[in-house]
């Protein structure tokens, strides 16, 4: 574990601990409220205030009833009782209602900052997921036609948590779900045949409905599909003409899914296709599993689940009376095959505005079969408003006229789209500008970030073509940094690994971004007010160390982020 919040945290638990066990000497208590004092659960946090400390606790405010004594005393007696040998605690005192600020001694951020550099790539990594198992399922769009801009969101923020939990310990799994089977197949395959048949008897040889796939992609691959086949399918049924369709199309959009995914830096562990678990029968078996429980009943011929038991508006169909199961009903054989079959400890979903309904109908079907509901997490992602020279860009699924992910990646580049999607929380609203996205100036904060990479990269060649290389960390004496800059600076980069931290906790890497960006602001400054090139080559090392530093901070997290971080701009 390298968080040093984490780490000194816990040396200022351990202290008041050690405080609550000698208190008996400097406070008249009874042994039932000394061991109930003892079992206290002890609370810090960073005061947003830093005249009140770097650390403050209310312990002496929790303790109140327990020891039947004002907050004031006890925190005197806590202080009396207190050793601060051998910990960074250098100053404590009393504040307000009896609140105990900590005040540390540099050396702590010293001592922090040369481990960040000594742990190189590795900082920032923690042991927190401790190995559990988690599935990060995300985009999963439906390989009826090119991914849009609601998937280059969801890929970039999918990709970014799954690489976050990774780095806090976690075994991850990526996996896109391949809608293969189902009504937008049949959707797909009715417009395919529709497209073919136009295409060799003309527009007026077949009606297209306007509730099928009216993109140009439609008549491309029947177009492609004529000129490898040509009009051999046109003698044969239709069925047996939309299944040779499907096959094609799907195979050649399932491809482009894959291709434009890696293009993005997306490369999945697991493609999973629906059809699988139709095939082997645990659509059937989790249905069977659904009528055991007492959240099913039958009516009009149908099977239904007590979906309005978990907050919806309506129960859902899992069986129609036709005897083909929902959507829903496939969903639910799905995320069980996820607990069961695959033995999963968590499973994360990144879904749609949309699908924000689902989510605890879902979760109570999870229950209702045996596998817990609160060990599904499903973020929904809200919708993206283009903006382009001040202006919204219309786009339309249905009419087929939309950005694609490819569009997107070919016009801003992917560097733009994977740190602008993750600029703002999952369930907040995203205005898109493309104009700021391509800007090649301090407002485009991905150009901002990747500039302070690239200006601490040209500090550092310069400074070897003069011949001054970093010395071995042991050799550098750090507390030279004094400079309120130099300090603000070596703060943000050792509280990484609790950013790291708490964007696992809080599944947002919109954290990284953030963190990125006040770094790089606290290197401009720092840059500006402090010469790295000085005639006290001592100092020169420590600010040395501390471009190296920041510079590596920086690329870490543009690994998670699978950002690019130039050495030059």
């Amino acid at each position: 574990m390298n968080n040093i919040i984490f780490e000194t945290k816990k040396q200022i638990r351990d202290t008041i601990y050690n405080a609550i066990e000698n208190i008996k000497s400097n406070i008249n208590i009874d042994d039932d409220a000394y061991e109930k004092a003892l079992a206290i659960e002890i609370e810090t946090e960073i005061p947003k205030e830093k005249t009140h400390g770097d650390f403050s606790s209310n312990i002496a405010m929790k303790l109140t009833k327990i020891l039947r004594n004002s907050p004031v005393n006890i925190a005197k007696a806590l202080i009396d009782s207190m050793n601060t040998e051998n910990t960074y605690i250098e100053k404590i005192e009393i504040a307000g209602p009896g609140f105990i600020n900590f005040y540390l001694s540099k050396n702590r951020i010293y001592d922090a900052l040369k481990k960040a550099y000594v742990a190189g790539d590795d900082f920032g990594k923690l042991d927190v997921g401790k190995g559990k198992k988690v599935m990060v399922e995300f985009v999963s769009a439906n390989p009826t036609g090119p991914m849009h801009m609601g998937n280059a969101r969801g890929g970039a923020l999918g990709d970014s948590l799954a690489s976050i939990l990774e780095t806090a310990g976690y075994d991850v799994t990526r996996e896109f779900y391949i809608n293969d089977d189902g009504a937008q197949i049949e959707k797909f395959g009715n417009s395919l045949e529709a497209r073919y048949i136009q295409a060799l008897k003309g527009e007026d040889a077949v009606e297209f409905s306007e509730d099928w796939y009216q993109g140009n992609d439609i008549k491309v691959h029947a177009q492609n599909f004529i000129e490898i086949h040509g009009d051999k399918y046109l003698e044969c049924s239709s069925e047996e003409r939309k299944k040779a369709l499907v096959a094609y199309g799907l195979e050649k959009n399932i491809a482009k899914l894959k291709s434009d995914l890696s293009d993005y830096r997306i490369n999945y562990d697991v493609w999973f296709n629906e059809s699988k678990i139709h095939k082997n029968g645990e659509v059937a078996e989790t249905i069977e599993l659904l009528k055991k429980s007492s959240l099913t009943y039958e009516k009009d011929g149908a099977l239904w689940f007590k979906s309005t038991e978990f907050g919806a508006e309506k129960d859902d169909v899992l069986i129609r009376a036709n005897g083909f199961p929902t959507y829903f009903a496939v969903d639910i054989a799905y995320h069980r095959n996820k607990f069961e079959k695959r033995n999963f400890d968590q499973v994360i979903n990144i879904w749609g505005a949309d699908h924000h309904g689902h989510v605890a109908r879902m979760k109570g079907a999870m229950d209702a079969i045996g596998c817990d509901g609160n060990k599904l997490e499903i973020i929904i992602m809200q919708l993206v408003r283009l903006v382009k020279g001040g202006e919204a860009v219309r786009m339309s699924k249905r009419t087929g006229e939309m950005i694609t992910l490819s569009d997107l990646v070919e016009d801003i580049g992917i560097d733009a789209a994977r740190f602008f999607f993750n600029l703002r929380q999952a369930g907040s609203h995203l205005e898109f500008d493309l104009d700021l996205a391509i800007a090649q100036n301090n407002e485009n904060p991905v150009f901002y970030v990747q500039y302070a990479h690239a200006r601490i990269a040209s500090i550092i060649r310069n400074l070897e073509d003069e011949g001054i290389k970093l010395l071995p960390v042991d050799n550098i004496d750090l507390s030279l940094l004094k400079d309120d800059a130099e300090i603000e600076l070596i703060e943000k980069i050792i509280s990484y690994p609790n950013e790291i931290y708490l964007a696992s906790v809080s599944m947002e890497p919109s954290k990284l971004t953030r963190f990125a960006m006040d770094l790089s602001a606290l290197f401009h400054s720092f840059y500006n007010s402090c010469r790295v090139k000085c005639e006290d080559e001592k100092m020169c090392q420590a600010r040395l160390l501390l471009c190296h530093t920041t510079k590596n901070v920086i690329k870490n997290v543009f690994k998670i982020l699978k950002i690019e971080a130039p050495e030059k701009m």
